[in-house]
This record gives structure tokens, sequence and C-alpha cells, in this order.
């Protein structure tokens, strides 16, 4: 898979400190070539008739913010720099490039004297914010938020946390963001994600050799045509061929996630889907996807009184355990007492790739026998397993409270593989998928209108479809997430967020490789 690096604030500064140090590329070399990309962007974006006032601060940041006002002067474009950091701590770079505009008589201020521009350029903090803004910082970031001009930031909106996302008091709400060399965490994760506006990365220099021997960190997908691959389809191919899947899903009371999850799987290739489901959801199933293999159970809740497996059930689900590739359970399957003993016989006897979702979790969150059964050193099969739990479940799973998840989502799940032998797929508005011994996936498809019911089952069988057309659990799971998210974002381009639900979501995986979108 090709994936690009996101990285931190420590992670970027190396890399500029061994371009400049190993490579032998000056500072004020890649400092003019993240002006120049920069100025592109904004003469794409906005033309040449325009009136441009910069904010810069007196670090390297305010130093691309001032190269690129030399840049657009050259170009024609009505200019001002507005310096905002004091002058007696003005970085080298950011002085000469300082001592240059004054030469080409670029107005400069000093302090923020008015917004009354088209395009305001964010470029008073960048990467290295340690503590909240405060003072001439804070009124100078308001009255950028309060003007009516368009944001461009240089590298990220000042004020956002460059590692975390978190807002360092106050942040400027960019409508554009170009950001140097790679992505950083801080421009994924919300809320900062939330100030960058479009980001457009831009290359200015760097040599690929820095992160060539990377083995750890964050990693994550950007170019849909270039990044989405399924699995290769065999032209002599049978419905053997591309997968058996056994769906453990649906109570009584939830036969549609199970109804989702199978059709997820069918959509994104997988040959033959059978599933265990409650007695109730059979008639509907059959009508509504006459495609699938259907056994049953009865619910303990229906009014046959049966809380135990039966001797016929037990048969059923082993024959369909023996039958398949993989198997995808828990999808509204509820957590009663005959859902965990069907849950026990599945992880006893089953020896192949499984997908492990919601109720499942549930389950296994409050039984920690089952649960140890899958940390390193006590799995019986060598076969990949994938969790897929929101937020909510994987507190559950880790008995830590989701805000203290939330202050570090991506170490938190890195602890969670460290200790179980799992691909982890932690369900959130970014998504992270962690494995170990693998970089860390942060998915940036999907918008807020996959918050609906139902979604989570659809991403179960899209990840157990590719799982059953032979990509390996990790693979599956981050290709998984990625297609699930850009599917979400075909639906909402064509109505809205307000209008999405899953199934839409599974009508347009689809449209995925089509050329126009």
């Amino acid at each position: 898979m090709r994936m690009e690096y996101v990285l931190t604030a420590a992670e970027m500064k190396a890399g500029d400190k061994a371009a400049i140090e190993e490579y032998g590329i000056e500072s004020l070399v890649l400092m003019e070539r993240a002006a120049l990309q920069t100025a592109k962007v904004i003469l794409d974006k906005f033309g040449s008739d325009i009136y441009v006032g910069i904010m810069a601060g007196s670090g390297n940041n305010g130093g691309d913010g001032i190269a690129i006002a030399r840049i657009l002067q050259e170009e024609g474009i009505r200019v001002e720099i507005n310096m905002i950091g004091e002058s007696s701590k003005l970085s080298t770079e950011a002085a000469v490039q300082l001592e240059t505009a004054k030469k080409l008589n670029i107005p400069i201020h000093y302090g923020v004297e008015q917004t009354l521009y088209d395009v305001i350029v964010d470029a008073v903090f960048g990467i290295g914010i340690t503590r909240n803004v405060e003072g001439k910082y804070r009124k100078a970031i308001e009255a950028m938020n309060a003007s009516k001009a368009k944001i461009v930031a240089v590298d990220i909106p000042s004020g956002v946390n460059t590692d975390d996302g978190s807002i360092m008091g106050c942040a400027v709400k960019a409508d554009i963001t170009v950001t140097f060399a790679y992505r950083k965490l801080g421009l994924m994760l919300y809320p900062g994600a939330s100030c960058a506006g479009e980001v457009v990365c831009v290359p200015i220099g760097i040599p690929k050799a820095v992160t060539a021997k990377k083995r750890t960190g964050v990693v994550t997908f950007t170019d849909r045509k270039k990044d989405l691959h399924f699995p290769e389809r065999s032209p002599s191919g049978n419905k053997g061929t591309f997968g058996k899947i056994l769906l453990i899903a649906g109570s009584r009371n939830m036969g549609g996630a199970c109804l989702l999850s199978a059709l997820s799987a069918y959509r994104v290739g997988a040959g033959m889907v059978r599933i265990f489901t409650a007695s109730q959801n059979r008639e509907s199933l059959l009508k509504k996807l006459p495609e699938a293999i259907v056994d049953t159970y009865h619910d303990e809740n229906a009014d046959h009184g049966v809380s135990t497996v039966t001797q016929q059930e037990s048969e059923a689900l082993s024959s369909g355990l023996e039958w398949a590739d993989i198997v995808a359970v828990g999808p509204g399957i509820s957590m009663s007492e005959k859902a965990e003993e069907i849950l026990k016989m599945t992880l006893a006897q089953c020896d192949k790739p499984m997908v492990i979702d919601a109720d499942a979790l549930n389950i296994l969150s409050q039984n920690e026998a089952l649960l140890q059964s899958f940390e390193y050193g006590c799995r019986k099969s060598d076969s990949d397993i994938i969790f897929t739990p929101h937020l909510g479940e994987f507190s559950r799973l880790t008995k830590c409270p989701v805000a203290e998840i939330k202050k570090d989502m991506i170490a938190s799940c890195k602890a969670f593989t460290k200790k179980y032998d799992v691909s982890l797929v932690c369900k959130d508005a970014r998504t992270l998928v962690s494995k170990r011994g693998k970089l860390t996936y942060l998915n940036a498809s999907g918008n807020d209108g996959m918050a609906t019911a139902g979604s989570g089952d659809v991403l179960t069988g899209i990840i157990a479809g590719l799982l059953a057309q032979g990509y390996s659990g990790f693979e599956a799971a981050v290709m998984g997430t990625y297609a699930h998210g850009l599917a979400g974002d075909i639906a909402r381009k064509k109505t809205s967020a307000y209008y999405i639900m899953a199934q839409d979501i599974i009508k347009s995986l689809g449209m995925l490789e089509e050329d126009s979108l």
C-alpha cells in the first residue's frame, strides 16, 4: 500500500534538520521553496486581482510569510506585511527575509493595523507552538477570524497544536492550509482539522530519504485514484474463489445489522455470505437478500423461552464455521446469555480470520477470560483477528474513560495492540487502525453524515469482504476503513450530510472507481 507519513512537530523539525545538516540544503532554500509553493496556491485559488495581508510572527513561519509577500509583489499583487512577532526575537532566516522586503519597499506594519484584505496569510506561529495564545497574538488571531478575508494558513493554522489538534487558547480558522513536505497530525485530528479548511500538501525539497527508513509513526491515504485498491479478481474465478463469509449477527430486534453487513460484504466482491441470526430475521433477510444463505437460532427473548444453544443450533453454527473462509461476529447480536454462549462457541471452534464488532466486543469487555485469549502468547491460531470498536466500545474494552482515550487516541490504540494480537480499528471522527509492528493508519476519508445508525455494520461487512478475497487483517482493516469513508463522501456529494443513511454508503461503494468523482 502506498501511504503518506503524517508527522508530529518533532518529526518535522528532525526532517528539516536532516535536510540542512545531512544533505546540505540551506534553510533559506527550503523557505524559498515553501514560499513559492504557497504563493502559487494563492494565485491558483484567488487569481491576481487581490489585496493580500501577511500576518507574520518572528520565527521561521513568519519568515515564510514575508517571503510569500515578496513573491506575490513580484507577480503584481498588492501586498502588505503585518509584523505580529517581536522584532528582537526574529529568527536568522526571518530577519534576512524582512531586510529583503524592506529593500523592495513592501509596506510593513508593526501590529495589526487593519484586516480589510481579500486574502490574509497566517504566518504567525507554525508548528512550534507550545503554550496557549495570549495578549497581542490572541487579538491578532481574533481579528483575522473576524475579517471577511479568505485565510491561507502557512503549514498549520496558528494556535493549533501540531501533535494532537488541540486548540491552544484560540486558533486561526483557515480556508486553506498549505502544509510543507508532510501532513501534520494536528491538521487531521479534531478539533484542529476543523480549523484547517482545505489542506494542500506541497513539496519543498526535503529528500524522501529522510523518512525512507522510518518504521514507526502515523500514515494516511490522500489520493483516491492512486490509493484505493481492492483485491485483484481472477477472470476464471467462481463464487468460492472470492471467499465465503459466515456472518453471525442480528438479534430479534436488530435484524437490520446483519442485512447491512452482509450486503456490504457482497458489494465489495465477496463470493458467498452465510448468516447465522435470530429466527425472527429469516423471512425479511430472504426477501431483501436472496443471495445469502440463512441459518437461525431462537432468540432467548422470543416466545420460545430458549436461553441456551440447542443441539440443532450448535450443529448449524459448527457447520457454518467449518464452511466459511472468514467469520464476522457481533453486529446486533445483543448481550444476552445466548449471544454470549454463541460467541464462546465461535471463539472455541474458529481458527480462521475473524472480524469482531459491536456486541461481541461488549461481551468480551465483560468477560476477562475471553478477552485474555487474544493476548500475545495466548492465541491458539495465528489467523488474523480484527477488532472494530467505536470509542464507547473501546472504552469498555480498556476500562479507560473516553475522555482519557481522546487525550492521546494514538497512544491508547498502540498500547492495546501491544498487548493484544489483533488489528484494531478504533472508530471516531478520525478512525485509527493499529497493529503491533505496523505503522498506525489515520483515516482521512469520511464525514459527519456517516454518524448514523448502521454505518459500523457496513464497515464490518466491507472489511470481512476484503479479508475473504485474500487481504491480510491489517490490509483489510486499512483499505476497508478508507473505502468506507470514501463511499460516505460520495453519498454526501450526491445529497448532503443530513440525508445520509447506512444504505446510501453501501450504494456508493459501486461508484468508488468512477473517474468523475
